[in-house]
């Protein structure tokens, strides 16, 4: 690819989020949605117009899993407030494991079943698409929840969870992608779990070292400035690392990596935290918008068209998944004398909406996969239905909860 044409992409991708920045001004609609829209819209101008712009498909794989993933993930993880994360940390990475488990077999068991033809949806493809769908991201939810006052231990549940069971999401979504393409050498039950293991606390371990790195030389450098190269350094460079120098899972480094950091330089008093998420914040909203963005443009009304079944029933499965998981962690988590608080269940369920990391996921997938379109379909339908039904219904149900409390 030429520089001149990568620069061309790169420009026209931040006038795209831009546009959608105008587009929620004007019209006050959710601003991932405005990028939605300025997506479809700067897509049907291509088309329209017959501009070769140079995007394609084998560039977007390595572009959304290398650069747009780590900093989500290191974005995500930094802004936790590690007091509260601590409280919730046991909770959080019950839902975020096990939770994860279920939702992604559940939804991949329901959807195979659902569609029920063995050649048009094989079983390994339904597993990629609970996978994929198995990730959430509350971002408008806990917006919702800060507007009206909820409790921040909700908000702080609703964070961690989905922070980490985005990254299990990913180790799941390679494991199941490994087993799709033949590429692990052991594919039974036993060598899965043993592989999900070694990558998912191997990326632990190799994220929290460099965190301690990081942290040292943040406070030995005593510059604002330095400080955030170094975080960004951290972001790409846990996730580069862990990924091709130890093999094992980059998204957990990036994840560790962050709250490691941040821990670091809270127990020193660092006074550049509050300058250093502000900086983050604007580099992971950036990041953000542009997946929704890329989302747009690729997405296509013969989806809707052609597979419309198909993406009727992901929804269902998705949200049935979703609420199935939940239930049965609070079961698990009551039996153990651990409950959630009363109604959390409900709110965790509903407001476990689908976002960046889906499509993120989706946009990886290899073109040559066979299905490949069938499931970026049904991945696109689920995260529209959580924009647009599950995240503006979820303000009436949380306020409900907080009369009843």
């Amino acid at each position: 690819m030429e520089t001149l044409t990568l620069l061309g992409q790169v420009l026209a991708f931040v006038s795209m989020v831009m546009a959608g920045a105008l587009l929620n001004r004007l019209t006050g609609l959710e601003i991932t949605l405005a990028c939605l829209a300025s997506g479809v819209g700067a897509g049907l101008l291509i088309t329209t117009m017959g501009w070769d712009v140079g995007l394609r498909a084998e560039y977007v794989q390595d572009q959304v899993f290398y650069l747009f993933l780590p900093i989500l993930i290191f974005h995500a993880a930094w802004s936790l407030p590690p007091s509260m994360l601590r409280l919730w940390a046991g909770k959080a990475l019950f839902l975020a494991t096990v939770g994860v488990v279920l939702t992604g077999a559940i939804c991949a068991l329901v959807i195979w079943w659902a569609i029920g033809h063995p050649t048009g949806m094989p079983l390994a493809m339904a597993a990629l698409t609970g996978a994929i769908l198995s990730a959430t991201d509350p971002v408008a939810v806990v917006a919702t929840l800060n507007r009206l006052h909820a409790p921040k231990d909700l908000a702080t549940l609703f964070e961690a969870e989905s922070l980490l069971n985005d990254a299990t999401a990913v180790v799941l979504f390679a494991l199941v992608m490994g087993i799709v393409q033949q590429e692990m050498a052991d594919p039974s039950v036993l060598g899965v779990v043993l592989e999900f293991a070694v990558v998912f606390f191997g990326g632990i371990l190799i994220g929290a070292a460099l965190g301690w790195l990081a942290q040292g030389l943040i406070r030995y450098l005593l510059r604002e400035d330095l400080a955030m190269i170094t975080l960004l350094l951290l972001a790409f460079g846990s996730f580069f690392v862990a990924e091709h120098w130890f093999h094992v899972s980059g998204i957990m480094a990036a994840a560790s990596a962050a709250l490691v950091c941040r821990a670091g330089l809270a127990r020193a008093e660092s006074k550049a935290i509050p300058r250093l998420s502000d900086g983050l914040e604007w580099f992971g909203l950036l990041f953000n918008l542009l997946i929704f963005c890329l989302m747009g443009l690729v997405i296509t009304f013969d989806m809707f068209i052609e597979r419309y079944w198909a993406m009727a029933l992901a929804i269902g499965a998705a949200v049935f998944a979703r609420f199935a998981s939940v239930y049965l962690c609070q079961g698990i988590l009551t039996l153990s004398g651990r409950p959630l608080p009363r109604g959390w269940s409900l709110l965790l369920s509903w407001g476990g909406l689908r976002g960046a990391i889906a499509i993120a996921l989706v946009l990886s997938l290899p073109v040559a996969l066979p299905g490949w379109w069938t499931v970026q379909s049904m991945v696109f339908a689920v995260v529209l239905f959580s924009l647009l039904v599950q995240g503006t219904t979820f303000a009436p149900l949380l306020q409900r909860h907080l009369k009843s409390v």
